[in-house]
């Protein structure tokens, strides 16, 4: 009933193609997306298919004996045709198994992807997994707005933000990267926290020309001073600050504070769903940030399935 194998690059549009119309995907999984990186990871990704129709897909990479739910993506998981049932999802997970083991694959790694990303609301692998008894090797603390529910950003911000209205701020959409990566970016969080961002400017600056309408950068102006910037990754329903940094000269005016909630009040007034602002790993001043603009807990799961 199931084939399984492994992507080649003539799968492209194909895979592309799938996609566009999944249950669970976002454009993170295209592969423009994908293989913007590819000279860092072993790609190992597959394409399942149910009496010669494309079903499934999982965007994975390999290293030594070990699947990754790909490394390079924020979140991962088996990408399913929309309203596929989930006794033909367990059938062909099973697929996928029998296929690493005989490709020699010894542990198989996944990372799932938060619940207000997908189309159709897919939690066919959480069961699965459970059912296999995949250990969860990691639980991971990620902040999100829920557009559905009151806004409840604290009174203290809403304060700032209406005193920050008399800076006259200048605020842009553009995909001019360049500036907020070297002038701000990149310095901020060497300052702050000794590392650099995940992606190079001229990554996102490749990434943003493929995806021009999901990838965007928000700057915050005052006079001509560069104060602070958001870089945003938009889906069909979601919003998420990717990238958000602020120079000296603009925590004084509070500038990336106002810039996120001009932004939660913009695509709100959009009726997108959600605003995700990403994981927090054991920042507790950045998580009380978070939460003072509104923000919820939700958790990203990632398991960990031995095949010996």
């Amino acid at each position: 009933m199931f084939t399984v194998r492994q992507y080649q690059s003539s799968d492209f549009e194909v895979w592309n193609k799938f996609i566009a119309t999944a249950k669970n995907a976002t454009f993170l999984f295209h592969r423009n997306f994908m293989e913007y990186h590819n000279y860092r990871f072993e790609d190992f990704s597959l394409l399942v298919f149910h009496n010669n129709k494309l079903v499934a897909l999982l965007p994975a990479n390999i290293q030594k004996n070990h699947v990754h739910s790909h490394k390079g993506l924020t979140y991962g998981g088996v990408i399913l045709q929309n309203k596929y049932s989930i006794l033909k999802t367990e059938a062909l997970f099973e697929e996928i198994i029998t296929f690493l083991k005989k490709n020699h694959v010894t542990t198989f790694t996944l990372k799932t992807l938060p619940f207000f990303y997908h189309k159709n609301t897919a939690y066919d692998l959480e069961s699965i997994l459970f059912k296999k008894k995949a250990k969860i090797v990691n639980r991971e603390q990620g902040f999100s707005i829920d557009f559905n529910l009151p806004l409840t950003i604290h009174k203290t911000k809403l304060k700032n933000f209406r005193k920050g209205e008399k800076h006259n701020f200048v605020i842009t959409e553009n995909n001019n990267f360049v500036d907020f990566w070297d002038n701000i970016l990149i310095p901020r969080l060497q300052t702050k926290h000794q590392v650099k961002p995940v992606h190079t400017s001229k990554e996102i600056e490749f990434l943003a020309s493929k995806f021009p309408e999901n990838i965007i950068q928000y700057c915050i102006f005052k006079e001509s001073e560069l104060l602070a910037g958001i870089t945003v990754f938009k889906t069909d329903k979601v919003i998420k600050s990717q990238y958000g940094a602020t120079s000296e000269s603009g925590e004084k005016f509070r500038a990336l504070e106002y810039l996120f909630i001009y932004l939660i009040e913009k695509y709100k007034n959009k009726n997108y769903d959600y605003f995700d602002m990403g994981i927090i790993d054991g920042n507790y001043s950045l998580l009380k940030q978070k939460e003072e603009l509104g923000c919820s807990q939700y958790v990203q799961d990632v398991y960990n399935l031995k095949l010996v």
